[in-house]
């Protein structure tokens, strides 16, 4: 049992930036990076443990070797490990698009669907997204709208900022605007349906596939109920403040503002997730100290017990 520092899957999606490279200490030859996923045991891309006696092998391998009870309690219920942790970097728009629910990607993608949140860490001024409906629609008025290229009029487009939290349950249509790094802890799933690109091509200079069927099949169509705040206020500690993003059955998600430093517990329900968001901090603990620098993930398994972070930084902690 010791501090487990993470290496992250690099994805370089066409709409995706550099940020992650100059600013996150992303190491790579590709010319930009869409995504980094930080905690992650999905087939199209595992994290590698980077330190210690497990250094080299995937983080998937180090629960099998170990047992899934390094994940802990909450985690039993999870045929899967749970989450995926993501940076992602759009310096231009993502499509308009829409996650299934549990029930029809299981019968139709065999993986479950995939419920997020998004923490923005940081975007360019007047930056925006989209996020649902402006108003309910019918099925027929969302296929149409598709049909004539007018759904931009309808979706809920909303003006963001730093510090910004967007639960985002399966079902509701989404999409991230150009000029924002976003912080996103989901489901374990990377099942997702285009219903529009903006007629970007891809690589093979083709139009990128549309997936209208079956998001016409998932997608709600009412506007959703929560707004954009963390899902409870700022808890200020000595030497830390703790604010809850957002929660539901599938992830907790913390921000750790760490001034001086903050006492943390590992307890026997659930791993804890630390992704670096910036600052530099230092992780000390009875099983060994470790440097966490921005862009950095640490993964504690369950059970591991206390710990400190010192130094002055702002840190993502996910639990299940």
């Amino acid at each position: 049992m010791y501090p487990i520092k993470l290496t992250a899957p690099l994805k370089d999606y066409l709409w995706g930036g550099t940020k992650l490279i100059t600013e996150y200490n992303k190491h790579t030859d590709m010319e930009k990076v869409a995504e980094s996923w930080e905690l992650s045991c999905h087939k199209d891309g595992n994290s590698l443990i980077a330190n210690g006696k497990y250094e080299g092998k995937t983080l998937a391998q180090l629960i099998a070797l170990k047992g899934k009870s390094i994940l802990g309690k909450n985690c039993m219920k999870f045929d899967n490990f749970p989450v995926l942790i993501k940076l992602i970097d759009a310096r231009d728009n993502l499509s308009v698009q829409v996650h299934p629910k549990n029930e029809y990607a299981l019968c139709v993608e065999g993986e479950y669907g995939k419920t997020e949140m998004w923490y923005i860490v940081d975007c360019e001024e007047g930056a925006s997204l989209l996020y649902g409906f402006a108003k309910s629609i019918s099925k027929d008025e969302f296929a149409e709208r598709i049909e004539n290229n007018t759904l931009l009029e309808v979706t809920n487009r909303v003006e963001v900022k730093k510090g910004d939290v967007f639960f985002i349950e399966a079902g509701t249509l989404h999409a991230i605007g150009s000029g924002i790094l976003i912080a996103e802890i989901q489901q374990n799933s990377n099942t997702t349906y285009r219903i529009y690109d903006y007629g970007r091509v891809g690589n093979d200079g083709n139009p990128r596939k549309l997936h209208i069927k079956k998001a016409l099949d998932v997608t709600e169509l009412t506007p959703p109920t929560r707004d954009n705040s963390p899902q409870s206020v700022r808890e200020a500690y000595r030497g830390y403040a703790k604010t809850l993003l957002s929660s539901c059955e599938y992830f907790t998600v913390h921000l750790i503002e760490v001034e001086t430093m903050a006492e943390l517990l590992v307890d026997d329900n659930s791993f804890h997730s630390l992704l670096c968001l910036s600052g530099r901090v230092l992780l000390e603990s009875e099983y060994g100290n470790i440097e966490i620098n921005k862009g950095e993930s640490i993964f504690l398994e369950a059970g591991y017990g206390k710990y400190t972070i010192t130094g002055t930084g702002e840190v993502i902690k996910t639990t299940v």
